[in-house]
């Protein structure tokens, strides 16, 4: 065999190794690209997780300030009664003794 024949061979050889090798690495990119599809999909996805557990916990913390101005109300208008009350009986103190 001829030098040129087995430079011819050898670069063959090479040129098959590199198709292969492009073939792998064209696979794997794909491989990768089905991969960062998913993680945008899960990224997405968990965002909309997030803005509705947001929602959920503003709406739950104006209900609480809500009940929790419901329970101050009620509470200041049993002080007002009994406050009422007591000026009521002092006025009834005050009227016997006149």
């Amino acid at each position: 065999m001829s030098k040129a024949e087995s430079n011819i061979k050898t670069f063959t050889t090479q040129v098959r190794r590199l198709i292969l090798k492009f073939s792998e690495l064209k696979q794997e990119n794909a491989e990768l690209y089905t991969m960062v599809d998913e993680r945008d999909r899960l990224i997405t996805e968990l965002k909309k997780q997030l803005e509705e557990a947001e929602k959920k916990y503003d709406a739950l913390m104006t209900a609480k300030m809500l009940s929790i101005a419901d329970t101050d109300i009620e509470n200041t208008r049993k002080k007002v009664n009994k406050l009422i009350r007591t000026v009521n009986q002092c006025i009834t103190l005050l009227s016997e003794q006149q």
